[in-house]
């Protein structure tokens, strides 16, 4: 049996893949859990072949659990879901070692599969996201304008940033300015999230 720890943190659907992977004669749910944190500690307890993980849960998202188990337990596969598929996010979750990465819109059986590919020391990505990540285009930013926008949120000031980059408030609003206009941005925030998308930043 291909012992699997399940995280996502919609409780419909991570009980709905729970029971069709059960379904599967060689596959067993050893453990269903909500968010980062808790599937940290279900493979700590439980040492599963695989850990299928949402992108996006609360807390720990998926992205930063991949990495934890890449250097905690390292023998443990990793498959990433995700409802919204960025090629910055394919290339994120297969640098932090997911061996596998596809929607959550995909079948049950096809997830079935990828859980018994991975296992065996194969790789899957959805083509559908692998081409979209083969053709996207070159980050236009500066390593500093860069910089900058890893520090934008919805209640960072320029004068705080200047302040974590030891730059003049000005300087900073001259990359955020220059950042904006290169990706055709309205705001500095949806700057950063043109470049998070992207997994420029």
């Amino acid at each position: 049996m291909i012992r699997v720890v399940l995280a996502d943190d919609e409780q419909l659907t991570r009980q709905a893949i729970e029971a069709l992977l059960n379904l599967e004669p060689d596959l067993t749910v050893v453990a269903g859990v909500a968010d980062g944190a808790a599937a940290l500690a279900a493979v700590a307890e439980h040492r599963p072949d695989v850990l299928v993980v949402d992108h996006e849960m609360p807390g720990l998202d998926g992205l930063a659990v991949l990495d934890r188990i890449a250097a905690g337990h390292p023998e443990v596969r990793s498959v990433m879901l995700t409802r919204h598929a960025r090629p910055g996010v394919l290339r994120q979750a297969l640098s932090s070692g997911a061996k596998g990465f596809l929607a959550k819109t995909a079948p049950a059986s096809l997830l079935a599969d990828v859980i018994r590919r991975v296992h065996s020391g194969l790789r899957y990505v959805d083509p559908e996201f692998a081409a979209e990540a083969i053709a996207e285009v070159d980050c236009p930013l500066t390593e500093r304008e860069l910089d900058v926008l890893r520090l934008v949120d919805d209640t960072t000031t320029a004068t705080e940033i200047a302040r974590v980059m030891h730059l003049s408030a000005g300087t900073v609003r001259n990359y955020t300015s220059s950042a904006m206009t290169k990706l055709g941005a309205r705001s500095r925030g949806q700057a950063a999230r043109i470049a998070r998308d992207h997994g420029w930043i």
